[in-house]
């Protein structure tokens, strides 16, 4: 008999978070599924990357549980939650100045028997302007090059699902939807899982099929499908206010 548990890459239950005294996460509890796609949408400063750097244990919860592949990841530092399969982009990018881009990508790279496993060729492959630019500071591309050189940095990690924070962020509209949306897609088309964090909410709903709508204290108000959302704008505009 098929186990459901199994298919889930990611649990979160009943997590609490706090930056100091600030409670920011109260009672969150989601998942994501093996090959799914799923975004958090909702106001900022509801608690939404907290979330995510909870997840990645830099900012630890106080209370719950976070498993990863049905493994309890709830209490360890940020480099072994990475081993354990996460890839994760920040909104930052965190792109390390005074580093080339080839070398911010072997910063992330993690060797992988699968045959069709990242690594610098096949980034450069998908990402043509950073083989261009492989000899140059990567501090100094352009937000959209960078926001691809960040991406690219996590997938030279191998990892079973992406854990991405508002990467239309900085950007041009165009530069969202003719560039990093077809990326997103194309991650998940090649067996990536990920979950994404997101203001652009038409970009969300092109690359994610599931949203949490996320309240105030990390608290979700509805769990939706894009086709939902698409159908309903009053949903939208009662948790992203637009």
């Amino acid at each position: 008999m098929r186990n459901p548990e199994a298919d889930k890459i990611l649990q979160v239950e009943d997590l609490h978070a706090y930056y100091g005294r600030s409670h920011i996460i109260q009672g969150l509890s989601m998942d994501v599924e093996r090959l799914e796609a799923v975004s958090i949408l909702g106001k900022n400063g509801v608690g939404k990357t907290t979330t995510l750097r909870s997840i990645m244990g830099l900012t630890p919860p106080r209370r719950g549980t976070i498993r990863i592949n049905g493994e309890d990841t709830t209490r360890l530092p940020t480099h072994k939650v990475v081993r354990k399969g996460i890839g994760y982009v920040p909104a930052e990018r965190h792109i390390f100045p005074g580093v080339t881009v080839e070398e911010n990508l072997i910063l992330g790279a993690k060797p992988s028997e699968d045959s069709d496993a990242w690594d610098m060729e096949k980034v450069y492959t998908h990402f043509p302007v950073l083989r261009a630019r492989n000899r140059q500071d990567g501090s100094t591309l352009s937000g959209g090059e960078q926001q691809m050189l960040a991406i690219g940095r996590a997938l030279m990690g191998n990892p079973i699902i992406m854990l991405l924070d508002e990467p239309s962020q900085g950007l041009a509209p165009l530069l969202v939807f003719e560039v990093i949306q077809p990326i997103l897609l194309f991650c998940i088309e090649s067996g990536l899982t990920v979950l994404l964090v997101e203001q652009n909410y038409r970009m969300a709903l092109k690359v994610a099929s599931r949203h949490y709508l996320m309240g105030t204290k990390g608290k979700v108000g509805q769990v939706a499908t894009s086709e939902e959302l698409m159908a309903d704008s009053e949903i939208i505009k009662k948790h992203l206010a637009v």
